[in-house]
């Protein structure tokens, strides 16, 4: 329950504070800065909102007890000062408390004043319960927004990816935590999540807060070394194994002794590799190819897939017991469209990747850039997000990311016809026009979200969409969509 102190001499106000909280909260008022002062000292607060009028009151008495008795009034300040005075007076009593101000709105740029001072926020008269509730639980959000940055600034996380690992998603909050967890043990590892969510990055995650840290970290993907050469690729090979074998090879397991190895994508192995893995995490040993000696294996095993592994071992395309072994500690990445809160994060640091190496110096996303990326159901995940922001780069010519910079199917249909905007003699378009772009752009969102979730396969996105495969065809040739952007 949150406990409020309305600073104030006007009972209306005290009453609509009251009313705001009712059920969640207790109200105390106080009249003046003196019983502010009083309560402050009896109880504790977790909001007090107070009077603009009563600032000086407050500043004031913090004055007098620092300078005591016979200190001589203190000397006049300015409204900053002043304002910094009375909040300080304030965190003295109640450190934790968050100030809000009430003041007239022709007393804005004062109230202004006192939150770059240090206020919370700021209300006007005469109060809204609304606004009330509104400004309270976005101050609730900011302070649990910065307890999870001071989370991951802990001592466990490393400096230089603290910008990496911001969120404000309660999945990804999740696997920052099982992170936490599992970092510091031997345990193997899975990851799981559709291409592009960020499984190379969270395994190099891992590996950075391990005991295995300062060794080396090896990363394999399984399906883009063709099959013949995978075993090779993994546990090396002999002189003479096998034909172009011109010299003894070795494995990636070799070179991460010590430290760590990310196979990605590792439901394509083979089976014959897949036996070999199997005996590496049972028997903690291999051969290279056309070798007979027994080769020690100390290495921590991260795993990723976008294949549901699970599925491929219920239909024989995965050996049951290394899905077992691979799967100790799994840990699942949401797609970027379950993650929306996160795109201006993202944005952010992307930006600040290109501008490492450009010169143009564009901090900044036109916002109906940003409403768009809210919009859009990311079949290529984050992946997709970052190649969108470097291409815009190249293409923008001002010193923000505009519009024009970024694919017409991402930003939506375009603006109505000059001609049609005529026709209603304001420059703006119909309302007619209006629902028909509504439409088109819902329908367009709607099979891009259906193509995402059925990996661009058309039967059954049109089974999903209670439609037939050939109306699927002529609704992709209407939006300018390519299925294959969704495989």
């Amino acid at each position: 329950m949150k406990h409020i102190l309305v600073v104030t001499d006007d009972p209306k106000t005290c009453e609509t504070i009251r009313t705001s909280f009712r059920g969640e909260g207790k109200v105390r008022s106080a009249p003046n800065a003196e019983a502010c002062v009083d309560a402050c000292r009896k109880d504790r607060f977790d909001y007090l909102f107070v009077d603009l009028d009563q600032l000086p009151d407050l500043a004031q008495a913090g004055a007098a007890e620092e300078t005591g008795p016979d200190g001589g009034a203190a000397p006049e300040a300015g409204p900053e000062s002043l304002f910094n005075g009375a909040l300080q007076r304030i965190w003295q009593l109640q450190p934790s408390a968050e100030v809000v101000v009430m003041a007239p709105t022709d007393r804005i740029r004062q109230a202004v004043s006192a939150v770059k001072a240090g206020a919370a926020n700021y209300l006007t008269y005469p109060l809204n319960r609304d606004e009330v509730k509104y400004v309270t639980d976005s101050i609730r959000e900011s302070l649990l927004a910065q307890e999870e940055l001071d989370y991951l600034r802990g001592r466990f996380w490393r400096s230089d990816i603290l910008q990496m690992i911001q969120t404000a998603n309660p999945l990804m909050r999740h696997v920052y935590s099982q992170v936490r967890t599992v970092a510091p043990t031997r345990s193997t590892v899975l990851l799981v999540g559709e291409t592009g969510t960020g499984k190379s990055m969270l395994a190099r995650l891992v590996h950075r807060h391990s005991n295995r840290a300062e060794l080396p970290f090896i990363s394999v993907h399984c399906g883009a070394v063709p099959e013949t050469l995978l075993e090779s690729e993994l546990f090396g090979h002999e002189r003479g194994a096998f034909t172009g074998a011109v010299t003894r090879k070795l494995g990636k397991f070799e070179l991460a002794r010590g430290g760590t190895i990310f196979l990605d994508e590792v439901g394509t192995m083979a089976p014959a590799s897949q036996i070999k893995l199997l005996q590496v995490l049972q028997e903690k040993t291999f051969q290279r190819v056309g070798g007979q000696e027994e080769i020690e294996s100390d290495v921590r095993i991260l795993a990723a897939s976008n294949m549901n592994l699970k599925t491929m071992v219920e239909t024989g395309l995965f050996r049951s017991d290394l899905y077992f072994r691979l799967n100790v500690f799994p840990i699942e990445l949401p797609p970027l469209r379950e993650r929306r809160e996160d795109i201006p994060l993202l944005v952010d640091v992307f930006l600040k990747d290109v501008n490492r190496f450009g010169r143009k110096g564009i901090h900044y996303v036109h916002p109906q850039v940003m409403e768009a990326f809210r919009r859009y159901a990311w079949p290529g995940n984050i992946r997709e997000l970052q190649n969108l922001i470097e291409r815009a780069y190249i293409l923008e010519k001002t010193s923000v990311l505009t519009p024009g910079s970024f694919p017409a199917e991402l930003i939506g249909a375009p603006a109505a016809p000059a001609a049609a905007a005529a026709r209603n003699g304001a420059g703006m378009p119909t309302l007619a026009e209006v629902r028909n772009r509504a439409a088109r752009e819902a329908e367009a969102l709607h099979l891009k979200e259906l193509l995402s979730q059925h990996r661009g396969r058309i039967n059954a996105t049109a089974r999903a969409a209670g439609v037939t495969p050939r109306q699927i065809h002529k609704l992709l040739t209407r939006h300018g969509i390519r299925k294959e952007d969704y495989r």
